[in-house]
């Protein structure tokens, strides 16, 4: 395969051990690095020839001044932290794993919506401040027939319908780019974005984060959602206007909200979020599972692996780039 070079821009797991042995079985030096702003990225990476990414910042400046590079690999779904554009026209591939912690996500989601309906929080710290009392949940709704509505409805989203209408709630999706047919063979609605926010009792937030759903859920949009709704987010945190939020959290637009992910990561020591007893907070963690990590960091260094040996990888984010390119269909294991 020759030396190749790849660089990991930044990670916040506790090691990149899988990463670098997977690399050393191919002789491909393995660079980490832990870099915040564009220039790191661009000191760090501009000889790589492969890039591992979480979350520093992979923009059209960025890439314009890599030199060698074929391949960048983002941990996890979203691309957000990468202009794809810009690579695709520079003939680069970008990586992704759609499919890591589709049961976490869902799992997850379902935790925070129970917490959430049965106001296990609220009384949990009531009981902790030395108050035994049911009223402080009130008002609490049976959760059979009550509705889930979710903002897109790909693969995590269509993974947690199953497991939302085994606990008895009706669920239904705003996604203009799934077919009917996947909903209907789930037993799930499509509708309009309004139609489902006028209707939820719970909206669950599952959008990639772009220029068309940033901000998407707004100050409109509650201004739809019924009073006792509740609103959970775990996919990214701008796709909700978060100044919104609080405002129709502190007027009482809406029931509560909870949050894996928020605007800024980490949260503001000083948001208002952080005071709110309707609001639960957990801090970007919807993903993981030790299995969910494993899965994450083979599947991202083989995705750089399999392109620098002259093949496509399993999960292409812009097959587009693909004219520009003469790799291989990898060989599928028997």
């Amino acid at each position: 395969m020759g030396a190749y070079q790849v660089v990991v821009t930044d990670y916040d797991f506790q090691n990149v051990d899988i990463e670098r042995n997977i690399m050393a079985e191919y002789g491909i030096e393995f660079i980490p690095a832990q870099c915040r702003t564009e220039e790191e990225v661009i000191r760090a990476a501009k000889k790589a020839d492969g890039i591992l990414n979480q979350y520093a910042p992979i923009t059209a400046d960025v890439i314009e001044q890599l030199e060698n590079c074929q391949v960048i690999a983002r941990y996890g779904v979203g691309v957000n932290t990468i202009d794809v554009e810009t690579a695709t026209k520079k003939g680069i591939i970008i990586s992704n794993v759609t499919d890591y912690c589709l049961d976490e996500v869902s799992d997850h989601t379902l935790a925070l919506l129970l917490a959430l309906a049965r106001k296990i929080v609220v009384l949990n710290q009531s009981v902790k401040n030395g108050k035994w009392d049911v009223k402080k949940a009130k008002p609490v709704f049976r959760l059979k027939g009550r509705v889930l509505g979710l903002v897109g409805f790909g693969n995590i989203p269509q993974t947690l319908a199953v497991k939302a209408q085994s606990l008895g709630l009706k669920v239904m999706a705003y996604d203009p780019f799934v077919p009917s047919s996947i909903a209907d063979a789930l037993g799930v609605k499509l509708v309009r974005l309004e139609e489902l926010l006028q209707t939820s009792d719970f909206v669950s937030v599952h959008l990639p984060l772009n220029r068309e759903t940033k901000g998407i859920i707004s100050r409109q949009a509650f201004e739809l959602m019924k009073k006792e709704a509740f609103i959970i987010n775990t996919a990214r945190g701008p796709v909700i206007d978060e100044s919104a939020l609080i405002r129709a959290l502190s007027e009482k637009q809406i029931a509560g909200a909870a949050l894996d992910v928020v605007e800024k990561e980490p949260i503001d020591p000083n948001s208002p979020l952080l005071n709110m007893e309707e609001v639960i907070l957990t801090p970007h963690a919807a993903w993981y599972s030790e299995e969910a990590e494993f899965e994450l960091k083979r599947k991202s260094a083989q995705n750089i692996v399999d392109v620098l040996n002259g093949c496509y990888p399993d999960y292409m984010v812009n097959p587009s780039v693909k004219s520009r390119l003469r790799l291989s269909k990898k060989e599928r294991k028997r």
